[in-house]
């Protein structure tokens, strides 16, 4: 058991109130949870104020407060901490309390607009199949082994992120793979966790809503390099212009991939299909069940992750060819009728573009290219119309339809995408509102030979309306269609 003063030593605190001595059996920041001997974390959320839920978390029993506005009244037998920043000192306080699980394994981050998922799940895959245990912490679920623990998050909480690697390291996990989003950096989510290395994959447009500027968004990206140790790794894109950038202020070790440049981990796409692709890797050839180079980019990063981890570059491209693509990522379903249904989470201008420009290269011309696209709803609206460009530039019909509107009107969605297209763009449009009959409809339009891709959603199982999560699955209406 540890005390409240071990947790809070050498931290900047304003003002503390009571006895610093009490033992602390738990720690949360959402009141809901509070119980007996718990330190309660009053967070200042986007939507709420975790200091108005103090007297709810000590009627549940909490005994210990860390908060930014010292309460009016105090309660008797509770001690408060008063911190300028409670963001800046709840991952510290997490680790410390859950004995710095992040130091008892090798810990990855994988961050970048698009390839997260698929890299930080490919890596996790390949090291349980190389016999270790590991860990996963992604968008589509978390793992401790083989054990899954649903995800609510990219990146969960500091204090769930942290037990969650107690967890694991309890477990005997060796490797944890996670991916890091931009939010969860800026809201040092990940403070005072320890890396083995991290991944950059590239970066566009994704998240203004909530970075305002694509600077902001990359500054976020780059504090995740600037933060690593100089006994870990970085793994860092040639290919994006700010590959090198993220690097820049990194204590760690830098090692490069490319597909067009001489860099630490070379790789060249030999051949390319929808069954998979032929990809020299520093001189080695291996064939591996993905499709498109923005996946053999994605494989590079893992090769080159997992070679710094001290694994056999002869055994990664061994396991690697026994690999397949994570759910919703380029899922290829063959239809009865001859045409290929892809069902991808491209929810930005450019993962459409990779999607479909990867399309176009595997069709060589010899089918036609349906794409059902749609844009969430309470995010970044000026990502709409260039998806809807993207989508015309590369496909012969388009359906422009619903994705996750959340508290947005459907139609509205679909209007501030169809404002990006001229009137020529629109004779290759149709608008259908219903996600079901706009997969229905591209599946009656395809002929053998033809590519439908159903972007967006990929993953997910839901689709979330005025707040409500329905069940939705855009794979069970392609198979219902077949």
């Amino acid at each position: 058991m540890v005390t409240i003063g071990e947790l809070i030593s050498g931290l900047k605190t304003v003002r503390t109130v009571g006895d610093t001595g009490i033992e602390v059996t738990d720690i949360q920041i959402d009141s809901r949870k509070a119980a007996r001997g718990c330190l309660f974390v009053a967070m200042r959320g986007t939507t709420t104020d975790g200091h108005q839920f103090i007297p709810k978390a000590i009627e549940l029993g909490a005994t210990s407060v860390l908060c930014e506005v010292m309460p009016e009244e105090t309660v008797q037998g509770v001690t408060y901490i008063q911190v300028p920043d409670c963001e800046d000192v709840v991952g510290t306080v997490a680790t410390r309390f859950f004995g710095d699980p992040s130091s008892k394994v090798r810990l990855v981050g994988v961050t970048g607009t698009n390839g997260k998922t698929t890299i930080a799940t490919l890596l996790y895959n390949m090291f349980r199949k190389m016999g270790y245990k590991a860990g996963l912490l992604s968008t589509v679920c978390n793992y401790i082994d083989g054990e899954p623990v649903p995800a609510d998050h990219t990146t969960p909480d500091p204090i769930t992120l942290n037990r969650l690697l107690g967890r694991m390291a309890d477990e005997g996990c060796k490797y944890v793979f996670m991916e890091c989003s931009s939010h969860a950096i800026v809201q040092k989510r990940i403070g005072g966790l320890k890396y083995a290395g991290g991944i950059f994959t590239n970066l566009t447009r994704d998240h203004l809503d909530y970075h305002k500027t694509v600077e902001n968004y990359l500054k976020a990206k780059k504090m995740f390099f600037d933060g690593l140790g100089k006994d870990a790794f970085m793994v860092t894109n040639l290919d994006d212009k700010n590959g090198l950038v993220m690097a820049q202020n990194t204590k760690a070790k830098v090692m490069t991939y490319s597909l067009r440049s001489m860099s630490d981990f070379k790789g060249r796409l030999l051949e390319s299909g929808f069954d998979g692709m032929l990809l020299e890797i520093n001189g080695r050839e291996a064939f591996l069940r993905f499709i498109g180079k923005f996946n053999a980019s994605n494989l590079l990063a893992v090769y080159g992750a997992a070679v710094m981890l001290g694994r056999d570059p002869m055994e990664v491209l061994t396991v690697m060819s026994t690999l397949v693509p994570v759910n919703g990522r380029f899922d290829a379903i063959r239809a009865p009728k001859g045409y290929t249904a892809i069902v991808d989470y491209a929810h930005t201008p450019d993962a459409l573009t990779n999607v479909l420009t990867t399309i176009v290269d595997v069709l060589d011309g010899k089918g036609q290219i349906i794409t059902v696209v749609g844009a969430g709803g309470n995010r970044d609206k000026g990502k709409r119309p260039l998806m809807a460009q993207e989508s015309v530039k590369y496909s012969d019909k388009v359906i422009i339809t619903s994705d996750n509107p959340r508290f947005e009107e459907p139609q509205d969605i679909i209007n501030d995408m169809l404002a990006g297209l001229t009137k020529e763009d629109m004779q290759k449009v149709i608008t259908i509102v219903d996600r079901r009959e706009a997969i229905r409809t591209a599946c009656m339009l395809a002929q053998s030979g033809d590519v439908i891709l159903v972007a967006g959603k990929g993953h997910e199982d839901y689709q979330d309306v005025k707040g409500v999560k329905h069940h939705f699955d855009d794979h069970e209406v392609i198979r219902e269609c077949f």
